[in-house]
């Protein structure tokens, strides 16, 4: 499950903003993407398991963005936005949107997404900000083994992440705990 972005063993400096991929297919990623770890953050605290995002290519330019889960209470919640790609020569850097969310209304901002990990196979990947104050583990299948997460988690720490304040997420084909990654 080594990919195309799997640095030395050494981690990336926490003080340099994550770095991207040199080359995102942008038509391979399209698709559907279950959420198997990450850095929480306030907007998914109600996601209780099968975290999903499908993103569909609108133009070169504009991927619509469809975030759903099940909540605690076992309904169901999403919202749909705009990805735009803010460097056009790797694809990997975009600024996502979701109207009337504050801060994140207007489609053209900074970049606020990038992709510093894809799996050759595109079966995985590792996204984030460039302070790495996010950071979301995406996989095409909802169940990693138990060599995929060790993988996993050494893509997380190479590209800069304490490995422990990324938590695993439930999802009802596999995982149903929370754990710390760096326990994984």
């Amino acid at each position: 499950m080594v990919g195309s972005g799997v640095a030395a063993a050494q981690p990336a400096p926490i003080w340099q903003p994550l770095a991207p991929i040199a080359s995102l297919d942008v038509a391979r990623y399209m698709g559907t993407w279950n959420q198997i770890a990450a850095v929480p953050q306030p907007f998914n605290l109600e996601c209780a398991r099968d975290t999903q995002a499908t993103y569909t290519l609108l133009d070169p330019a504009n991927v619509e963005v469809e975030n759903r889960c099940t909540t605690w209470t076992g309904g169901a919640s999403g919202i749909t936005g705009n990805a735009r790609v803010n460097d056009p020569v790797t694809n990997a850097q975009l600024h996502v949107s979701f109207p009337n969310v504050p801060t994140q209304g207007s489609p053209d901002g900074p970049t606020n997404y990038i992709v510093t990990y894809i799996a050759d196979d595109y079966s995985w990947a590792l996204v984030g900000d460039p302070f790495r104050v996010s950071g979301f583990v995406l996989s095409r299948e909802p169940v990693v083994t138990d060599s995929e997460w060790r993988n996993i988690r050494f893509v997380v720490e190479s590209r800069g992440y304490n490995s422990c304040v990324l938590l695993t997420s439930p999802t009802t084909a596999a995982n149903n705990d929370i754990r710390p990654l760096c326990t994984v």
